[in-house]
């Protein structure tokens, strides 16, 4: 073989070699977790029935669900996806349409478009909406990039994330 063609073929491994590795670090572009009008599937941030869901999102590292007890009450209902770790809170509504749960001292505030965790009017985490519902709603106003339900899968569904498996109550 020549050199010139050792060189070119050395080359082209390393290239290769290279966009392999950064496959394997890159973050992988997912669509949005599966979902049908009462939140995620297989998911805390998911309305149990009789409750509905108002309004239910996910952000790189959180799912959350605002559901409408049969009371009338709201819930909030979110799960960070790292650990799994789980919170089930009362939830108000704003004049503006944020949702408020609280706990610990800690602030969990849903809009269309972010999930914003604070303490003592500091912000901890401001997670853009990455995925945001309305269900029931054919159109929803400052929504973050999807704005419609996604329909019931009828094909049988992978078991739960890891995440969303075991953890603890917690923020």
């Amino acid at each position: 073989m020549s050199s010139h063609r050792t060189v070119l073929v050395r080359t082209a491994l390393a290239t290769a070699a290279s966009a392999v590795a950064l496959l394997a670090v890159a973050p992988s572009a997912s669509s949005a977790p599966p979902s049908d009008s009462r939140g995620y599937i297989d998911s805390t941030a998911r309305c149990a029935a009789p409750a509905t869901a108002v309004v239910f999102g996910s952000t790189a590292g959180s799912r959350v669900a605002i559901c409408k007890l049969a009371d009338g009450d709201l819930e909030y209902r979110g799960v960070r996806v790292r650990d799994g770790a789980k919170l089930i809170a009362a939830a108000s509504q704003s004049a503006d349409g944020a949702f408020t749960a609280s706990r610990d001292g800690i602030e969990y505030m849903v809009t269309a478009d972010a999930l914003v965790i604070s303490a003592a009017e500091k912000v901890i985490r401001d997670e853009p909406m990455l995925d945001f519902h309305r269900p029931g709603s054919t159109s929803s106003p400052g929504a973050g990039p999807t704005t419609s339900a996604t329909p019931t899968p009828t094909t049988p569904l992978p078991p739960p994330l890891p995440a969303e498996v075991g953890g603890g109550d917690g923020s």
